[in-house]
């Protein structure tokens, strides 16, 4: 388990390291180069979360479901999802979203590990598709480890703390 330092531990290299990450990595999602970022910016180890959110009382918890996610993937179900994407049966995406993520409230933290960053950000997902007129927004905390391998920072881990209950998106085919 990798753990977080104090907050005044990052260095403003760092912080513009992890920020640049997090800018260029949206770029390539935006256009959709979701190959490029899934070789350059992915570890093979990642794990990437979206855990499932409750409604409950304030005493039960921050309101998400222990071990219940609405996604739950590895380097593996990503790259498979890239590749469907690429295929013409990616009937969910035919023609393809038209997509803006906007990441703000960055927070850069040292970890126990020198190579490992740990970045909590928020990010607000702005999707069109075909001739829909009302935008879908999802929105939501993301607490990301960024690892440097290979003289450059990769994500190893990406949990999504959404703040809907209910996604009212018709499928989830795209990448946070």
């Amino acid at each position: 388990m990798i753990t977080a330092a104090a907050p005044l531990s990052i260095s403003s290299r760092e912080y513009a390291e992890a920020s640049d990450f997090l800018l260029l990595e949206a770029e390539m999602l935006d256009d959709l180069r979701e190959r490029e970022w899934l070789e350059t910016m992915v570890s093979h180890d990642v794990v990437y979360q979206l855990p499932l959110r409750e409604t409950v009382e304030r005493a039960r918890g921050r309101g998400f479901v222990p071990g219940t996610y609405h996604l739950n993937e590895n380097y593996g179900s990503l790259s498979s999802k890239v590749a469907r994407n690429e295929t013409p049966y990616a009937w969910a995406e035919d023609p393809p979203s038209r997509l803006r993520h906007f990441i703000t409230n960055v927070r850069v933290r040292t970890t126990d590990d020198p190579d490992v960053l740990a970045v909590r950000s928020n990010a607000l997902i702005y999707r069109t598709r075909q001739e829909q007129t009302n935008a879908q927004i999802l929105s939501g905390e993301r607490h990301d480890l960024l690892r440097r391998e290979e003289g450059r920072l990769k994500l190893l881990e990406r949990v999504v703390y959404l703040d809907l209950t209910v996604i009212g998106t018709h499928n989830l085919s795209l990448f946070f």
